[in-house]
């Protein structure tokens, strides 16, 4: 990965694809056999960050181990409420860098940084 904005935008689209996997779980709480889907990106972002001349990071969704209900779905909904509201100040917090980023970029320009 290079630059600072690449980086961001990575970790924003994971956010997100993160913030549609907790929704789609939420919304098949009750469905039965319906297994909970899992993101990754974290980890995957940091070891391209680490990696010496940039490296590739993956968003990848898998089905959740956790054990199923006697209805075999697995969606622990209390789980996924608090995992929507950590992604949610995440991804909150990450636009708001990226739009720094954009700030700082207009003002080098000649532009306001404001």
């Amino acid at each position: 990965m290079s630059g600072i904005i690449d980086v961001l935008h990575f970790a924003v689209d994971g956010l997100t694809t993160q913030q549609q996997a907790i929704a789609n779980n939420l919304a098949n709480s009750e469905t039965p056999g319906y297994t909970a889907q899992d993101v990754k990106f974290q980890t995957s972002l940091a070891q391209a960050l680490s990696s010496s001349g940039g490296g590739t990071a993956t968003v990848t969704t898998t089905p959740s181990q956790a054990l199923p209900a006697t209805n075999g779905n697995n969606v622990d909904t209390g789980n996924q409420l608090v995992a929507a509201e950590q992604n949610t100040l995440q991804y909150q917090a990450t636009v708001d860098l990226l739009n720094s980023q954009f700030r700082l970029v207009q003002g080098s320009a000649g532009g306001s940084f404001a």
